[in-house]
């Protein structure tokens, strides 16, 4: 085969991964919203119903998420609309590999030249573009990208003056990390947390789960998260932390709406409870 022809064939293999997601996704999923600082030098720049985030610094910045493959423009161009330069984004970080949160991270990647960091149990899913586990569901398919590093739980990473520390919480995927750091917005300083996700979603806990050893994955990541303290709780979805609502009561001189330090442990409550649900109705067959 040609090299024209082969990469006719990645453009096309691409456009097929984007069609078919979208026939599955909400609309809000690819739906362009205006860029916001959310609270210090953190600022939300991706869609209406999919989050991306910026952490900037005067030597480099870190991208967190990309969301659906098409979502690569619309954070793009929430990113230069804020004043800030693609080719500053130093770094990209994953919460986790599905096709909503890592979609676009090949595109992205390509765009600004960063180097693509994740842990060791999302990389074959993110460089293959598959949900492992469901390899032949189609519409979970993502163009694949090359994780030029992983990390281990616990390991921290540094652009300019922003250190991130990887926490590992799998479940909802097998090397789902929630990243933690601090904020510092006017005197005070904030514990931030980009929480992966805990939800049982489309996986299968029993009785063919969806990856050896996922739902004790989930009851530590449970655990884990209890002794887990965050000022900012900032999720993957906008919906998981009412960011509408918080967006509109930001207001200068005044509290900020995202400083919640009951929302992690109020969250990871809820989530547990749904887990616990949803293993017993799969262990009964339900």
């Amino acid at each position: 085969m040609t090299i024209k022809k082969l990469v006719l064939s990645a453009v096309a293999a691409s456009a097929l991964f984007v069609v078919s997601a979208s026939a599955q996704a909400p609309a809000a999923w690819t739906r362009p919203t205006a860029p916001f600082q959310v609270i210090g030098n953190i600022y939300y720049v991706g869609t209406e119903g999919l989050s991306a985030w910026l952490i900037t610094s005067s030597k480099g910045h870190i991208l967190i998420d990309g969301g659906m493959p098409q979502n690569a423009a619309i954070v793009e161009a929430n990113i230069k609309s804020l004043g800030f330069k693609l080719s500053d984004v130093d770094l990209i970080l994953n919460s986790h590999a599905h096709f909503d949160h890592a979609g676009a991270l090949a595109q992205l990647k390509k765009d600004t030249g960063a180097v693509v960091i994740a842990s060791a149990g999302d990389k074959w899913a993110l460089e293959n573009g598959k949900y492992p586990g469901s390899e032949d569901v189609a519409y979970l398919n993502f163009p694949g990208v090359k994780v030029d590093k992983t990390v281990g739980d616990g390991e921290t990473l540094s652009v300019g003056s922003n250190t991130l520390k990887a926490n590992l919480t799998p479940g909802h995927s097998k090397g789902c990390t929630s990243w933690t750091t601090s904020v510092k917005d006017g005197a005070k300083t904030w514990k931030v947390i980009f929480f992966c996700s805990a939800t049982v979603a489309a996986n299968r806990l029993a009785p063919n789960p969806q990856y050896p050893g996922i739902v004790a994955d989930y009851q530590k990541t449970f655990v884990k998260l209890a002794g887990m303290q965050a000022d900012v709780f900032l999720a993957p979805h906008p919906d998981q932390m009412n960011l509408a609502a918080k967006r509109a009561a930001l207001s200068p001189g005044k509290p900020n709406p995202f400083v919640d330090p009951t929302e992690l442990p109020s969250t990871t409550a809820k989530l547990k409870a749904d887990f616990e649900a949803q293993l017993a109705k799969q262990q009964a067959g339900s």
